[in-house]
């Protein structure tokens, strides 16, 4: 049986008694989403898919799944939410990251949609993002610190043919590639992107990009960042 750990509301410091939860994995066992117990709570002001959910493999299976953070409502009407994780040696103590919600770009043209995504990298926080003027024929048109972006304007799903050029792009410059495409993506094209772990995002003409694969939801829940791509499978493989 797990202890309980006092836990005070940062809104109207009242101390709670907190025990994190646990939820049965598909093979039986009982998951636990660790608490950050060097972290202080904070209460959920702007609450978002992404930031209610933690990634975390079962002990038992090693399956990942995704769970709920770790949260609880005080009595004076604030949910507080607890940092998700264990505390790695020299961490440094920030509290929880959390993000506003993102502004959608409403896209009439093709430049709207690129003006989009290149907004959604800058919300995922990959710094000094610009787009390429004239407009590249490979698509690439999205460059920043440890990232570039293939953004597809056209009517036809994008292809595999395209999701290998952005991959190639990020070997070279060192960089993770994310792909947005306003008519979807074809099935060699998503079966390509997840052997290379290249996140694909969907542009509707709201502006709201949407993920369509397991690196892109890992992208929207984690954010970005001048982090290198790690590499995949040879091109053509």
């Amino acid at each position: 049986m797990k202890q309980s750990r006092p836990v005070r509301c940062p809104a109207c410091r009242r101390e709670h008694s907190y025990v994190p939860p646990e939820y049965p994995c598909s093979c039986g066992a009982a998951v636990s989403v660790p608490v950050r117990w060097d972290r202080d709570p904070a209460p959920v002001r702007h609450r978002s898919w992404a930031a209610s959910w933690a990634e975390l493999d079962c002990p038992s299976c090693g399956r990942a799944g995704q769970w709920p953070q770790p949260e609880f409502d005080c009595p004076c009407g604030v949910t507080v939410r607890l940092s998700a994780g264990r505390p790695e040696p020299g961490a440094v103590r920030d509290g929880e990251r959390e993000r506003a919600p993102f502004t959608p770009l409403t896209i009439r043209t093709g430049y709207d949609a690129v003006a989009c995504a290149a907004q959604f990298l800058r919300w995922l926080g990959f710094r000094e993002v610009r787009t390429a003027v004239p407009r590249p024929e490979s698509g690439v048109d999205l460059h920043g610190q440890g990232v570039v972006g293939l953004v597809d304007t056209t009517t036809e799903p994008t292809g595999s043919r395209e999701i290998e050029t952005l991959w190639m792009h990020g070997l070279l410059e060192a960089a993770r590639g994310v792909a947005f495409s306003l008519a979807g993506y074809d099935r060699p094209a998503r079966g390509r992107a997840d052997a290379l772990r290249l996140p694909l995002f969907v542009l509707d003409l709201t502006g709201a990009p949407q993920p369509v694969n397991d690196p892109a939801d890992t992208l929207l829940r984690d954010g970005g960042g001048p982090r290198h791509q790690e590499p995949g499978p040879a091109a053509g493989t």
